[in-house]
């Protein structure tokens, strides 16, 4: 009896413990919600968005017929978001960074992202010694490979007394030919 009365305690003591032991405190919910969630604090554009228009872009423009049927890799340069949002002043290039990370992990072989040359000019400022003396200063440096296409976003919204519409449009441009190569949107109404 005495024995039974030992190991009923010692799984019930495993089982509390298992049952309550958790992988991470309760709080870090609150404090690190999942970034492909809404999180009800919050207001217009969200991670959620985020995480949702750059996946989906990446998608269709790695799906797109021209891009898999061409025999070499296009080479892009991905541009900046243009805020036509109330809050223009509010950096929104996540979105094409977000899209860009995705591009390069998944587009290998058919993409091939090229350092923006602005970018490029101050890198090249602040880590080459010697090899860009000799170029005046805002000179352009070595020329490398020139990109195909570029990459950029264009946010619009329409703001309502409860609610805004945004439409979060992605473009990829021919440099050569001024041709609009693939463009797609993410659309969201939020609350305000």
């Amino acid at each position: 009896m005495h024995k039974a009365i030992m190991v009923m305690g010692l799984v019930g003591m495993i089982a509390g413990s298992v049952g309550c032991s958790h992988d991470r405190p309760a709080e870090y919910g609150r404090e690190r919600p999942p970034v492909d969630e809404l999180d009800r604090r919050d207001r217009g554009l969200q991670s959620k968005d985020v995480v949702q228009a750059s996946d989906q872009m990446a998608m269709d423009l790695l799906a797109d017929p021209n891009l898999n049927a061409s025999r070499t890799r296009w080479t892009v340069v991905v541009d900046r978001v243009e805020n036509r949002t109330v809050n223009s002043r509010f950096d929104l290039d996540v979105f094409l960074e977000r899209l860009k990370v995705n591009l390069a992990k998944r587009g290998r072989g058919r993409i091939q992202l090229i350092e923006n040359r602005a970018k490029l000019r101050e890198l090249q400022d602040r880590e080459l010694e010697g090899e860009r003396e000799d170029t005046p200063a805002g000179a352009p440096g070595p020329r490398g490979i020139q990109p195909d296409y570029s990459l950029y976003a264009r946010i619009n919204e329409l703001p309502n007394r409860g609610t805004s519409y945004y439409f979060v449009e992605f473009t990829l441009t021919d440099l050569r030919t001024r041709e609009l190569a693939w463009t797609n949107a993410y659309e969201v109404k939020v609350e305000r």
